[in-house]
């Protein structure tokens, strides 16, 4: 299956490193166009080729690897997705301005590490960018590990586990096919509703943890 990946900022460029890795195959983009990400390409081989957001968002299973404020205006200008596989990245939080009084809330835990939690009342992540996929199959993963471990998932004798949870069979079997070819140890949490929320960063219960399977 064809692999793309929309978004090429911390989260995007490492998944392409992870996948680069062990020679997997992916079109990878950004808002800048492809031939921004001429270095990156450079860097990762041939394996990675990058793409407009259309030709990333054209493969058979597409990573969602971009901020929460952009995935409206980015996902809802794409085509149909015809039950395609979309792998939600994202996490429901905001970066602040270091300089802005949201930057100083005492009231926000998360201030020190530049970022505050988006409400989404009581839906999970994944419930609220469905909405921007509709057709898609949606399997949640790659996004409760600090992304500076992604390129190295064998570590202390280990494999990093990596957490995946979806609503559909198939879906999650291809989504596993990837994590396991690349390196990690993956961990089924069950369906979105369940699996979505214990690994969404910032106050799931499973987000952050980095556990290696010996």
């Amino acid at each position: 299956m064809s692999i793309g990946i929309i978004g090429s900022g911390a989260l995007g460029s490492n998944i392409a490193r992870a996948l680069a890795k062990h020679g997997i195959s992916a079109t990878i983009s950004n808002s800048r166009g492809p031939d921004s990400l001429a270095a990156l390409v450079q860097e990762l081989g041939p394996s990675i080729t990058a793409g407009t957001t259309a030709e990333a968002a054209s493969a058979d299973i597409v990573f969602a690897a971009i901020r929460w404020s952009d995935i409206e205006s980015v996902l809802g200008s794409l085509p149909a997705w015809d039950g395609r596989i979309v792998v939600d990245g994202t996490n429901p939080v905001e970066f602040l301005d270091p300089n802005s009084e949201d930057a100083k809330d005492p009231s926000n835990p998360l201030a020190a590490y530049g970022i505050k939690a988006v409400d989404l009342g009581d839906k999970h992540s994944s419930e609220v960018l469905s909405q921007f996929v509709p057709g898609a199959r949606v399997v949640k993963a790659f996004n409760h590990l600090d992304v500076n471990v992604l390129p190295e998932p064998e570590v202390a004798g280990g494999k990093r586990v990596l957490f995946y949870s979806g609503d559909d069979a198939d879906a999650k079997a291809e989504v596993r096919k990837i994590i396991e070819a690349a390196g990690f140890f993956a961990a089924d949490l069950g369906s979105l509703e369940v699996g979505g929320r214990l690994a969404s960063l910032p106050f799931g219960a499973l987000s952050a943890h980095n556990f290696i399977k010996i």
